[in-house]
């Protein structure tokens, strides 16, 4: 990447800080950007960055607010898989990114954040501002959905944490890290022969193996089944990964569902995979969870819920093989790791080394399926009455069918699309969901992962599609996407309303045999409208729309998907139709009674 902002050239000198030591640590870590909101408590070690290293290997991001530093990171991640830094300013950045680090720890994303506090010393804190910025165990702020986190007492321990902080990061099951650094360390004279850990002797971990006889077991249970599941959750990414996954499936002639909280992982056109994804596996699968001999879970989020929402509250008749090693990181504090899922065979491993195994280990004597086992769901709703809003089952088609020639990455999709239209064949076909289930974490993540998109020269044309509540939280995260030349297409379908809130009035009111008429009270953002691309346009994005007819939209896209191609950010404002997919409406009014 270019260096937009270039420092003047330093002088040397032989004086070396405490926070030159850090940034020297960081480059050697092959760290290529920390992104940040600028605060005091680590000037120290932002002058380190701009005029010991010169702004590049790392670069800093500007982003104008920390939870946006942090959604960015999380972006990134989810296409490279390693961490991007992020620096937080004492307790009042780290108050603010809090609901982004949470979203990163529900989604197992590696993520180092350096926070700034102090001084520490008393003695050394200026009137005020030093006082009402400090803390004394900062820590505990986030303690709850964070891997590790320490804040060290010298320069030497700084450096330790930070590479104990970047191995338990990338270890599985991933997440986020935080080392707080005292800001008097950043700012102390120190020997310029002070050496940086030879990280030549801190490499990462291997990950673990199934044993021999788990696999041995899960084969023999696969053996004899006649009728498998296999449920795709949290799996790598990596294209032989994938290919793997396709070859057990058909070696087992296992029927595969997927779903929209976790990145691509099976392609959906597949014979095996009958069922589209969606938040939530729809009730057409759930005679086949009910009836299957085995079901394998490859990590998939929340088994003992699906299993138990199949089955009617009850349990499958068939054995359940879970192959994850996400319980080594459950805690009290948060109930992130769902409910107990009933296992016969449960496997402390990552997934698709399991799924190596079993390639390998069973015959390639089934033959594969070439029919579904059940059929499609019908076609999509068809074109909305309304001359003043477009459905958005239209807007996905138009959508789909615009971007397809154009090699997209969906980094994001909205709750209502139609999981008819996830056609995925590829690991970068979807890049995910946010993890925390909040509200504004869409512009960030979105940012993060185009810019990583853009750095691997993938090729790929970066598209988002979010909700207006989203859209309209995180919005400010666009200048750095503008800021850094990040080519990004945001389409928002903006229904006017913290929508997922009607339903669940909805359901209050029915319950209650109270006026359903009433459930937009409160939710509605009609009155003034908000002009989603006046707002692009006032981060320097280029803001098209509003889109009210569905004649107009394809055309509109067509100019977006140019202006991005020519390496604009571009947003499109379309207002659709207040309505989710008959699956989301019906998982929203009857499973989760709790979700904002």
């Amino acid at each position: 990447m270019k260096i937009l902002d270039r420092p003047a050239a330093s002088t040397e000198v032989a004086t070396l800080w405490g926070s030159d030591a850090i940034a020297q640590l960081l480059r050697a870590l092959e760290i290529e950007y920390i992104a940040l909101t600028p605060g005091a408590s680590f000037r120290g070690l932002h002058d380190s960055l701009v005029n010991h290293l010169g702004n590049t290997r790392p670069e800093l991001l500007l982003c104008l607010h920390e939870e946006h530093s942090v959604a960015i990171a999380h972006g990134y991640a989810r296409v490279t898989h390693k961490p991007m830094v992020v620096a937080l300013h004492a307790n009042v950045g780290l108050m603010h990114a809090t609901m982004a680090i949470f979203n990163a720890w529900c989604d197992r994303v590696p993520i180092l954040m350096l926070g700034g506090v102090g001084p520490m010393d008393a003695m050394q804190r200026r009137p005020w501002v030093d006082w009402i910025h400090t803390a004394r165990d900062l820590g505990a702020l986030i303690r709850g959905y964070t891997k590790w986190d320490d804040q060290p007492s010298s320069v030497p321990a700084a450096l330790e944490a930070i590479v104990r902080a970047w191995q338990i990061a990338q270890t599985p099951p991933n997440g986020p890290m935080f080392v707080c650094l005292d800001a008097s360390i950043q700012e102390q004279a120190i020997d310029p022969s002070t050496a940086l850990p030879p990280l030549e002797r801190f490499r990462l971990p291997e990950s673990a193996e199934p044993s021999q006889e788990s696999v041995a077991r899960v084969a023999a249970a696969m053996t004899a089944a006649t009728r498998i599941v296999m449920l795709v959750g949290r799996v790598s990414t990596a294209m032989d990964d994938w290919n793997q996954r396709v070859a057990l499936a058909e070696r087992l002639n296992a029927t595969v569902i997927t779903d929209l909280k976790q990145g691509a992982s099976f392609p959906t056109n597949h014979p095996l995979h009958p069922y589209p994804p969606g938040l939530f596996v729809i009730s057409d699968a759930a005679p086949l969870l009910r009836d299957a001999d085995v079901i394998l879970s490859l990590d998939w989020v929340d088994l003992g819920g699906t299993l138990r929402q199949a089955c009617g509250g009850q349990w499958p008749k068939g054995k359940v093989i879970q192959c994850s090693v996400d319980q080594y990181v459950h805690n009290g504090w948060s109930m992130d790791y769902q409910a107990l899922p009933p296992t016969e065979i449960s496997i402390l491993a990552p997934p698709d080394a399991l799924v190596r195994h079993l390639v390998t280990a069973l015959p390639a004597s089934r033959t594969p399926r070439m029919d579904s086992p059940a059929a499609r769901p019908q076609a999509l709703t068809p074109k909305s009455a309304s001359s003043e809003r477009i459905s958005v089952a239209e807007m996905a088609r138009i959508t789909s069918e615009r971007l397809s020639a154009h090699n997209p990455s969906y980094i994001r999709l909205s709750l209502g699309w139609p999981g008819e239209l996830c056609r995925f064949t590829h690991p970068l076909d979807y890049i995910g969901f946010d993890g925390g289930g909040g509200i504004g974490s869409g512009p960030g993540m979105a940012v993060g992962a185009a810019m990583a998109l853009r750095d691997s020269k993938s090729g790929r044309l970066p598209v988002a599609i979010l909700g207006d509540g989203d859209f309209i939280m995180g919005v400010s995260a666009i200048w750095t996407a503008v800021h850094y030349r990040v080519p990004l297409l945001i389409v928002v379908a903006n229904n006017q309303s913290f929508f997922n809130d009607e339903l669940h009035q909805e359901r209050v009111a029915r319950t209650r045999d109270r006026p359903v008429e009433n459930r937009w009270i409160g939710l509605r953002m009609s009155d003034p409208p908000l002009d989603l691309a006046l707002l692009a346009q006032g981060q320097g994005a280029v803001g098209l729309g509003p889109v009210r007819v569905l004649e107009d939209y394809a055309g509109v896209l067509t100019d977006a998907i140019d202006k991005v191609r020519d390496g604009a950010t571009c947003v499109i404002d379309v207002h659709v139709v207040p309505e989710y997919s008959r699956a989301v409406s019906s998982a929203i009014l009857r499973h989760i009674p709790n979700e904002r």
